[in-house]
């Protein structure tokens, strides 16, 4: 039986028993466990059905604590850090050996973020170690922005869920790795491109063209609901599939077509900050109206745009 709830201190007494506990932040609802402990870690991987070489971001108080489990912070880190942090940027640093294999994939590096929820922050102010939390979901299903999300989809698995009301952000936090002046994103996600080089304008920015082993996030299916999801062109979609029952995802205008059983708008006006938030949420309710198929649109290159789209494609491997 999975308990929801808004105890904190219920929560890091089970986190301090080597128990799961779903928790709130500002981009998706995390998974977490003692990232110091093998045993608390691998619990993570058998409840989402993770692979074991897929890494796990650890969450901090704050980047002051970087340093404890990196064997390096870059002065560049500390600079973007000082932007986000708290906030959706995860940084990939060498760790330090008192950071277990499990919770990095096997790799020698480390993800670190601080978290910008206050409920997480309360609870990691509570404990004395860092806590490991990809999102609280099967693994490649979509990811949860509420408690009930988690509920639906791991309930019966772990003993509470941390309930700390929707997601802010909607999206996984951006993942980047420094090397001397250049920033590499390994994975789009909550800070935008465009913002890492207002921080950093001495950087230069470049996306990782290739999936990193050493960042979360880059298996080639994930995200995915359980309804078959279709990316592109919403009105070629719809006639290559005018005989089925269809669920339409767009950002602002749903197309007049009597097959679509279900229509989400990401921002009716177009905001795509506002289609962040609202993606897996959106994708949640149209993976539950029984359509045989999900189409969905693809995102202006713009903002938060190649992010929603990075997520919308590996959905729909």
């Amino acid at each position: 039986m999975t308990e929801l709830g808004t105890n904190v201190e219920k929560a890091a007494e089970l986190l301090r028993r080597g128990e799961l506990v779903a928790i709130p932040t500002e981009t998706v609802y995390g998974l977490a466990a003692n990232a110091l402990s093998s045993d608390a870690v691998l619990k993570i991987y058998a409840a989402k059905g993770r692979p074991a070489f897929n890494p796990l971001i650890v969450h901090v108080r704050g980047a002051a604590e970087f340093s404890r489990y990196a064997e390096e912070v870059p002065e560049l880190v500390m600079q973007l850090a000082a932007h986000f942090s708290p906030g959706p940027l995860t940084f990939v640093l060498k760790k330090k050996s008192n950071v277990p294999d499990e919770t990095t994939g096997g790799g020698n590096s480390v993800a670190l973020r601080v978290p910008a929820h206050p409920m997480a922050l309360d609870l990691l102010h509570q404990l004395d170690f860092p806590l490991a939390a990809p999102s609280a979901n099967p693994s490649g299903f979509i990811s949860p922005v509420t408690a009930a999300h988690v509920a639906d989809q791991l309930g019966g698995l772990i003993p509470y869920v941390l309930d700390g009301g929707a997601c802010s952000v909607g999206l996984e936090s951006t993942v980047v790795a420094v090397q001397g002046d250049t920033i590499t994103v390994l994975r789009l996600g909550g800070v935008k491109i465009s913002d890492l080089q207002l921080a950093a304008p001495q950087a230069t920015v470049v996306t990782s063209t290739t999936p990193a082993a050493a960042s979360p996030g880059q298996l080639r299916s994930h995200y995915a609901p359980r309804t078959r999801l279709v990316l592109g062109n919403l009105d070629k979609l719809i006639q290559e599939h005018r005989s089925k029952k269809v669920a339409v995802l767009a950002l602002a205008d749903l197309p007049p077509h009597q097959n679509i059983v279900a229509g989400a708008k990401l921002s009716p006006t177009r905001n795509l900050d506002e289609a962040a938030r609202n993606l897996f949420a959106s994708l949640h309710r149209l993976d539950a109206a029984g359509a045989e198929i999900i189409l969905a649109e693809r995102m202006p290159e713009e903002g938060f745009g190649p992010a929603i789209n990075d997520r919308l494609e590996r959905a729909s491997v």
